[in-house]
């Protein structure tokens, strides 16, 4: 039988207990309380109830530490013994006393049956839980006893398995050893090969290195003479650069110097001109009033030299004054195209 079961068990006969106990609790409180209310008062009939009560809290309670005690082990010792046999032989009598009274003995015998179940309920489920505590604890030290076989076993087991591992690591360090001395001697071998080869090797780069070294040298020097020469072509065409430039520059400056000069004498001639037959075309009148603005003229002397109103020449002055004017930008135009 495993824990399980024995729960199991321990669960219905606590089940069973307390069913019988309910049971007998609400007989006899039914049974013993008209009893009472025929021993009592009137005035006091009321308090029937108390004593059947009082009585079945004491079964309870006997009922419920028995229970725990069994369930630990332990023993009380007298006092719940006779407790227990005092509250059994109460309930006994309060139950059968009102038949007895009555010399009822069928009624006795009822009446007793619920007492005598419950005392002997209760002695018997002290001895199963004594039973089944002691069940637990012998099953509990059998699993400990199978546990320490287990721990004992797996610890023998673990022991030859180390011993075995041990072997066969010493075994494989054997092995091993051997193995790298012959790996050594082997590399030794190898080392010697090598080193004769890198010998060799170390010859033969330093005779490649120094033709590679005379191969540099001589790019070397056709790169330093190329890179003369192309310097040389550089510093030549850049100075024939700043000749153009300054060739260019001074055509520039005789252009605009001709061009100047070219403006003045149209100025003076515009000027020198006096005032005309007739109304100028419009653009040789705005030629002539640049000519009279340049040259500082009223707006009077303009007018007269153009023609045309003083109203004109007085906005042509203002669009001169403020170049940014459309009309200013057209008469620059035709005074380009007039040019």
């Amino acid at each position: 039988m495993n824990a399980g079961q024995i729960r199991s068990a321990e669960r219905a006969l606590s089940i069973g207990t307390w069913l019988i106990v309910f049971g007998a609790v609400l007989f006899s409180v039914l049974t013993v309380t008209p009893l009472m209310a025929a021993h009592t008062p009137a005035d006091w009939s009321w308090t029937s109830p108390i004593l059947p009560l009082v009585v079945d809290a004491a079964v309870v309670i006997v009922v419920r530490l028995d229970s725990v005690l069994a369930r630990l082990g332990g023993h009380g010792g007298k006092w719940p013994v006779a407790l227990r046999w005092m509250t059994g032989t109460m309930t006994l009598a309060l139950n059968v006393g009102d038949s007895a009274l009555k010399n009822d003995l069928v009624g006795v015998a009822v009446h007793s049956v619920s007492p005598l179940l419950l005392i002997v309920t209760a002695e018997t489920g002290l001895a199963y839980r004594r039973a089944i505590t002691a069940a637990v604890a012998a099953l509990n030290a059998r699993e400990r006893a199978d546990e320490e076989a287990r721990v004992t076993a797996a610890a023998e087991r673990e022991e030859a398995v180390a011993r075995r591992l041990r072997e066969e690591r010493e075994h494989q360090a054997g092995l091993a050893r051997e193995q790298r001395e012959h790996e050594a001697r082997l590399a030794r071998e190898q080392a010697e090969r090598e080193e004769k080869a890198r010998r060799e090797e170390w010859a033969r780069a330093d005779a490649r290195e120094r033709r590679e070294q005379e191969e540099r040298e001589r790019r070397e020097r056709e790169r330093e003479q190329q890179e003369r020469e192309r310097e040389q072509r550089e510093r030549e065409a850049a100075q024939r650069r700043v000749r153009d430039l300054q060739e260019r520059a001074e055509r520039e400056r005789r252009e605009q110097r001709e061009r100047a000069e070219r403006a003045a004498r149209e100025r003076a001639a515009l000027l020198a001109a006096g005032p005309p037959a007739e109304k100028l075309p419009e653009d040789k009148a705005r030629s002539a009033v640049r000519a009279a603005f340049e040259a500082r003229l009223p707006v009077r002397a303009a007018a007269d030299l153009t023609g045309w109103s003083v109203g004109w020449v007085s906005q042509r002055y203002q669009e001169l004054r403020d170049p940014g004017t459309p009309d200013d930008a057209a008469a620059r135009q035709l005074e380009g195209a007039a040019s």
